[in-house]
């Protein structure tokens, strides 16, 4: 609670501001890479002497030899990291703030040692202590900071920030939980919690000098001052403390050491001693309770009040410490004039949930620091900058204003006055239209009045940018179409990338040296060098090496899916892979039903053109989410069903994978022969997952949709399995569709859909899929299931030709690792640089 002689410190804070400026000039916007810093020891003594001296005996086990080398390999970056900090500290460059409430890091190791070019070095190293770095590397926890591709575009994204030497903080929260673990029992997925902290994180370091207090509930009181300005202040809060914890963030041998800032919530006051020595044991700890639970799990399930409440709470804790901490550096540097910050600093909004900033960086400039609203608003509006990526309406969060108005009141009346001076400038535009005020308000009216979050971080960027083309253009022209043409200026494109070192350098060591022996190591750090490969195609022995490296790469594979589900895929079938978040636009069904397809033909004799296959699909359903939960158990069943008819493991194998995270796509991406990107045209932003499979030579069977389109122009037609609807088509035929009719014309589907319904797949768990087929067969179906099934069955079919003639398909796989170039998330990120964050 704020006490009284708290209140007046805010008052006196309001109405003194210094106009000091440091004497510090700031050097010019562009700056050299740095050589890197030589450690003090090598990596051996390094790790001899945290075994010596930390665990303070000979014998250890592996999980405290892993500490000990992770320990050893940060040791290798602090000189690097201290002097990238003092640097940027001097704002040598722009300072570029990355806001998420997701980066999915997985394991750091093997990522660092790369980076650092000592993967050679630690693999000596380790000879002297039993172990290789491969089985050291297994024992490293996955953060569990993320979930899906949002999350690992973030990590990306940092990746290749450092590796450009770019002056970027990823800002974060380090949550105790992650989502979950995934279990399989009896086909469904249970949830168990992810302590991926049970052991410490190694590389993270806490700075105890950089603790920030965020407020929640309370009220606002205001008070006019002796020269006629009013003032607000938030006051009787509940205040809870940020704690920063840093990781490093290192470039490719580059010197560059970036930082991810994760913030931990912690209480004032660890209990109350009066309480708990009076017996009262939780009451005394409540508060403190209270407090972490905010940094406590990612993703609370928000189906209800508390959870929705929770997700607020963390959006708002990590948007307050971030900015705090970004205003703090500044004034470190400058003082208390902020007339040079917004050229001195962005905020890149990754998606709508750190989009609670805007009115948050308003307060502090105005009630903290004294700054009237319209120079706030400037120094705002010039800073921000968005990401969107999403197409689904219902994923643009809303808050309830009563929710937000009881947890954070201040912030609710900012959110108002920008509204109201928005919709002036609404009103002067359409004149006289008042629907249109409606329909572009931040505040949504109804029984229950709503904030609409991208409509805030939209009005208060100075940048909205889309995740690839045909993503942005439906941006433009559908979800957003009243803000392009209010703000045209702001719109652009950005398609997202992945970083080349983790997904190809590091993930697939085979075939990056064979790249490396034929082209030299500049593609590591610009991957547009493997278009060069396209010179190789006709190569023999090079085909037949890459053919062989793949070889080896399923072996690996099938290893893991048989320790992992139990299944054995037979790695001179096709590997056909659909791993990424289970959800309906993503049509994890339409490829269940295409295996349903498959086994009815082998059980019919019908295997002629057939291509032996082994489908793995993984993913995790979100906790509240019942058909993607449902769709996890028909794909167990029907795998179940497969592998278990002698008669059909010949030619068909089917596997669920659980617990999908980011070290199990390391093993995945390289021993793929065919990537599933299907889903519903207009549906997927992006996708980066396409992408990694791409880098490592996967063919793709997919949709127009997403960065798929980008895939096709790049690597042309030929060398890509195209299906389905395009978005316009899916729009057209939503007004008219009916998927009964298509079901009766065709036979494929509707042996499938039969085959379905007489419960073949669930013989002692009646009506368990009927939710499913109740989907399919229904005319408001978005997802149009039904409409692409034939489709995809048909160039499913080519896919298995294709397959079947390897000389033809090592060639195209070697074709779409020469294509991947523009996919490299160094190519994306140079376009931020270039046309947002450093633009004039």
């Amino acid at each position: 609670m704020t006490t009284a002689k708290e209140s007046a410190s805010v008052k006196k804070a309001t109405t003194t501001r210094k106009k000091t400026t440091k004497t510090t000039k700031p050097a010019t916007s562009v700056v050299q890479t740095s050589e890197p810093c030589e450690p003090c020891d090598t990596l051996g003594a390094s790790l001899a002497r945290h075994i010596r001296y930390g665990l303070c005996r000979d014998e250890h086990e592996k999980e405290e030899l892993f500490t000990a080398v992770a320990e050893s390999v940060k040791e290798q970056m602090l000189d690097n990291w201290r002097e990238t900090r003092i640097k940027d500290n001097q704002y040598q460059q722009k300072q570029i703030a990355y806001l998420s409430l997701e980066f999915l890091m997985g394991r750091a190791l093997g990522n660092a040692l790369l980076s650092l070019d000592l993967t050679d070095e630690a693999q000596k190293v380790l000879t002297d202590y039993a172990t290789t770095l491969e089985d050291l590397e297994q024992v490293e926890h996955d953060a569990g900071l993320g979930n899906g591709g949002l999350g690992r575009l973030a990590a990306c994204f940092l990746d290749s920030c450092a590796c450009l030497d770019l002056s970027v903080t990823g800002y974060g929260i380090r949550y105790q939980y992650g989502m979950f673990v995934q279990k399989i029992i009896d086909g469904y997925q249970v949830e168990r919690p992810d302590r991926w902290l049970r052991h410490g994180n190694p590389w993270e370091v806490r700075i105890a000098n950089r603790i920030v207090t965020v407020p929640f509930f309370g009220h606002t009181e205001t008070y006019v001052d002796k020269d006629g300005r009013r003032h607000h202040v938030w006051t009787n809060t509940q205040n809870v403390l940020a704690v920063p914890y840093d990781m490093p963030i290192p470039g490719f041998n580059n010197g560059r050491i970036n930082t991810l800032r994760l913030w931990k919530a912690e209480a004032n006051d660890e209990f109350d001693l009066e309480e708990f020595n009076d017996g009262d044991y939780a009451e005394a700890v409540a508060t403190k309770n209270l407090a972490e639970q905010i940094t406590m799990v990612l993703y609370p399930n928000d189906a209800s009040v508390n959870g929705k409440e929770l997700r607020l709470r963390q959006q708002y804790f990590l948007s307050s410490a971030s900015l705090q901490d970004l205003l703090a550096r500044y004034v470190d540097q400058y003082g208390e004039d902020f007339s040079e910050f917004s050229r001195r600093n962005v905020m890149q909004l990754n998606d709508t949930h750190p989009s609670i900033a805007v009115p948050e960086l308003m307060r502090l400039l105005m009630d903290k620091y004294g700054l009237g609203w319209n120079e706030a608003w400037d120094i705002t509006s010039r800073s921000m900058a968005y990401t969107n990526h999403t197409l689904l309406p219902e994923a643009l969060e809303r808050w309830p204003v009563p929710m937000m108005k009881n947890m954070l009141p201040r912030i609710v009346e900012i959110i108002f006055e920008i509204n109201a001076r928005y919709l002036e400038l609404v009103a002067h535009h359409w004149p006289g239209n008042i629907q249109k005020l409606a329909d572009m308000s931040i505040i949504e009216e109804g029984p229950e009045q709503q904030i609409r979050m991208a409509y805030l971080a939209i009005v208060a960027s100075f940048s909205v940018n889309g995740v690839a083309g045909l993503h942005t253009e439906l941006l433009k022209q559908g979800l957003f179409s009243d803000f392009y043409q209010l703000w045209p200026h702001k719109f652009n494109n950005k398609t997202n990338g992945v970083t080349p070192r983790r997904w190809l350098a590091y993930c697939n060591p085979k075939l990056s040296g064979l790249i490396t022996r034929r082209l030299g190591k500049e593609w590591i750090t610009d991957l547009t060098h493997l278009a060069a490969l396209n010179a190789f195609t006709s190569d023999k022995a090079f085909v037949k090496e890459w053919a062989e490296i793949k070889l080896t790469n399923k072996q690996a594979l099938s290893e893991f899916v048989e320790q992992q589900c139990g299944v054995t895929f037979d790695p001179q079938m096709m590997f056909d892979v659909q791993v990424k978040r289970i959800h309906e636009y993503k049509r994890q069904l339409l490829n269940i039903l295409h295996v349903i397809h498959l086994y009815r033909r082998i059980l019919n004799g019908d295997t002629q053109g057939m291509a032996p296959r082994c489908v793995l699909i993984g993913g995790k359903a979100a906790p509240g989410y019942a058909m993607a939960k449902q769709i996890i158990k028909l794909a167990n069943n029907v795998a179940h069903m497969v592998n278990s008819d002698p008669l059909v493991t010949p030619y068909l194998r089917m596997a669920f994978l659980p617990n999908y995270n980011v070290s199990a796509m390391e093993k995945i991406c390289p021993g793929t022969d065919l990537s599933e990107q299907i889903s519903t045209a207009g549906k997927e932003a992006s996708g980066t997952g396409n992408m990694k499979f791409m880098m490592n030579g996967a063919l793709t069977i997919g949709t127009l949709d997403g960065a798929n389109i980008e895939m096709l122009e790049e690597v042309g037609k030929d060398n890509f399995f195209l299906f389905g609807l395009n978005a316009q088509e899916v729009a057209q035929t939503k007004a008219h569709y009916q998927p009964q009719q298509i079901i009766a014309e065709s036979e494929a589907l509707t042996g499938v859909m039969n085959m379905l319904k007489s419960g073949h797949f669930n013989l002692v768990e009646p009506g368990i899929f009927d939710h499913i087929i109740a989907s399919i067969v229904d005319p408001f179906d978005q997802w149009m299931t039904a409409a692409d099934f034939d489709s995809y069955r048909i160039a499913q079919e080519n896919v298995s030709a294709t397959y079947l003639d390897q000389a033809k398909w090592q060639q195209i796989s070697i074709r779409n690792s020469a294509a991947s170039g523009r996919f490299s998330s160094d190519n994306t990120i140079s376009g931020y640089r270039d046309d947002i964050w450093m633009k004039k």
